[in-house]
C-alpha cells in the first residue's frame, strides 16, 4: 500500500506542475479556443490539461518498473506487472495516441469520425496485447461465463474501451467534473482491487488494475487545483479521452481474469461484484452517454452531434448553481461506489450481510434524489408568491414569505451551453 500511496502523490505533483506549466504557456501562446454558443465558461480558458496529466502517469509508471528492477524484496512482486513489457507498453501507446489526437481536437476541432477512429486504434491495441475480457464473472460462485474465442473477447475488448471514453468524455462540462468523479470512482476501484488479490492472491498485493486506478487518482487530485471552478485550465479531450482509457482498462484487467470461486464467501452476491463495480463506478457517465445516444438518434442526429441536454446543463437550469451541481454527481458517483464496495467487503471481510450495502445505497439515493429536485420546490414556491403578489392576495399559509416574490424560470448563467472539455 505504502508504494501505491507514494505513486499516487508522484503523480499528482509531477500533474499538478506540468499544469501550471501547461496554462502558462497557452496563454501565453494563445493556445486556446474562441467561446462556442453551447459554453459554459465566460472568458477563453486553455483545454490542454491533458498533456500534464498524461506527462504525469508515465513519469509514475516509469518510477515504478525502475523500483521493480531494483530486485528489492519488499517490491519484488512489483514485477509482475512488467513481466509482460508490452502489455504495459501497449496501454501507454495507446494512452499517448489519446492525448495526440485530443490536443488536435482540442486546437483544431476534429471530425467526430476521425476521433473515432482513433479511439479503436488505441482500444485494439490495449487488446491486442492481451488485456481484454476472457470472461465474465457472473456465472455464481462455481465459476464465470467464458466469452468465446480470441476474436470475440478482443470485440468485447475494445467495444468496451471506447463506450466507456466517451461516457467519461460526454461529462465534461462543468469545472472539476470528471476529474472528481474520476478521483472517487477510481479511489473506491483501487481500493477493490487491492482487497480483491489479498483474496485471489494472498502473496501478492501488486497488480495492473491497481496500479492504473491508483495513477489515475494522481492524476486528477494534481489536475482538480487548477480545474476547480472558476477553472483556470481544462482537462480536454486529451485529458477525458485519457481518464476514460486507463479506466476502462483498470476494468477489464481485474473483470475478465477474476475467478469468482475465489472470493471466499459462499453468499451469491460477491461473485457479481467483479463486474457490477465498474459498471458502478461509471454509473452518471454511461447513464448520460445512454440518454444522450437515444436522443439524439430519436431526433435524426448522430450520436456525436453536440446539444445542451446533458445532465449537469440539465441541473443548472433546473437552479442549481455550478459548485452544486458538480458536488450532487460527486454525491451520486460516491454512494453507488462506495455502496457497491460495500457490498463485498461486508460479507467477505465481517460476514455482514450484503443487504447493510443496500440499505446505504438506498438511503443515499433517496436523499441525493430531494437534494436534485430541491430547486424545482423553490421555485414552485417562488411562483405561487409572485402570483399572490399580482392578485393582492395574502400568501397561503406555510409559504416562505423569504422565497422571492418573483418566479425564477432558469438558473443565472453566464452563458448556455457546455463546457469547451470536449464534451458532446
Amino acid at each position: 500500500m505504502t508504494l501505491f500511496v507514494a505513486l499516487a502523490l508522484l503523480t499528482a505533483i509531477v500533474t499538478y506542475v506540468g499544469s501550471l506549466v501547461v496554462w502558462k504557456l497557452s496563454l501565453k501562446f494563445r493556445l486556446y479556443p474562441k467561446i462556442r454558443e453551447r459554453d459554459v465558461h465566460t472568458r477563453p480558458t486553455p483545454r490542454l490539461g491533458g498533456v500534464a496529466m498524461f506527462l504525469g502517469i508515465l513519469i509514475a509508471f516509469g518510477a515504478a518498473a525502475w523500483i521493480s528492477s531494483l530486485g528489492i524484496d519488499r517490491f519484488a512482486n512489483l514485477r509482475i506487472v512488467f513481466q509482460d513489457p508490452f502489455q504495459v507498453l501497449a496501454i501507454l501507446l495507446g494512452a499517448g495516441l489519446i492525448v495526440a489526437m485530443g490536443v488536435a481536437d482540442d486546437l483544431w476541432d476534429l471530425d467526430w469520425l476521425t476521433k473515432l477512429a482513433g479511439q479503436f486504434i488505441a482500444a485494439g491495441l490495449i487488446a491486442w496485447q492481451g488485456v481484454s475480457i476472457v470472461s465474465l464473472p457472473i456465472g455464481g460462485p462455481d465459476g464465470g461465463i467464458t466469452v468465446g474465442s480470441a476474436w470475440m473477447s478482443a470485440t468485447v475488448t475494445v467495444f468496451t474501451i471506447v463506450l466507456v471514453m466517451n461516457a467519461i468524455n460526454f461529462i465534461d462540462g462543468l469545472d472539476g467534473l470528471v476529474a472528481g468523479v474520476a478521483l472517487i470512482s477510481n479511489g473506491v476501484f483501487f481500493l477493490y482491487s487491492y482487497l480483491l488479490v489479498q483474496q485471489t492472491s494472498p502473496n501478492n498485493y501488486f497488480n495492473l488494475a491497481s496500479l492504473l486506478a491508483v495513477v489515475v487518482v494522481g492524476a486528477c487530485a494534481g489536475f482538480l487545483p487548477l480545474n476547480w471552478h472558476p477553472a483556470k485550465l481544462f482537462m480536454g479531450d486529451a485529458g477525458a479521452l485519457l481518464v476514460g482509457l486507463l479506466m476502462a482498462t483498470s476494468a477489464i484487467a481485474v473483470t475478465g481474469q477474476v475467478d469468482p470461486s475465489q472470493l471466499g464467501t459462499d453468499e451469491l452476491f460477491p461473485a457479481f461484484i467483479p463486474i457490477i463495480i465498474p459498471f458502478a463506478v461509471l454509473l452518471i457517465p454511461l447513464l448520460d452517454f445512454g440518454l444522450a445516444v437515444v436522443r439524439r438518434l430519436r431526433a435524426g442526429k448522430s450520436p456525436f452531434a453536440a446539444d445542451r441536454k446533458h445532465l449537469h446543463h440539465r441541473l443548472l437550469d433546473m437552479g442549481h448553481s455550478h459548485l452544486h451541481a458538480v458536488l450532487i454527481f460527486y454525491g451520486w458517483t460516491a454512494v453507488a461506489s462506495f455502496g457497491c464496495l460495500l457490498a463485498f467487503v461486508l460479507p467477505v471481510y465481517f460476514g455482514i450481510d450484503s443487504g447493510w450495502a443496500f440499505l446505504f445505497i438506498g438511503v443515499g439515493f433517496v436523499i441525493l434524489a430531494a437534494l436534485t429536485l430541491a430547486p424545482l420546490g423553490r421555485r414552485k414556491r417562488q411562483t405561487v408568491a409572485a402570483e399572490a403578489d399580482a392578485a393582492g392576495t395574502p400568501f397561503p399559509a406555510g409559504h416562505d414569505e423569504l422565497a422571492g416574490t418573483s418566479p425564477r424560470t432558469a438558473p443565472e448563467r453566464p452563458a448556455t451551453g457546455e463546457h469547451p472539455t470536449g464534451a458532446r
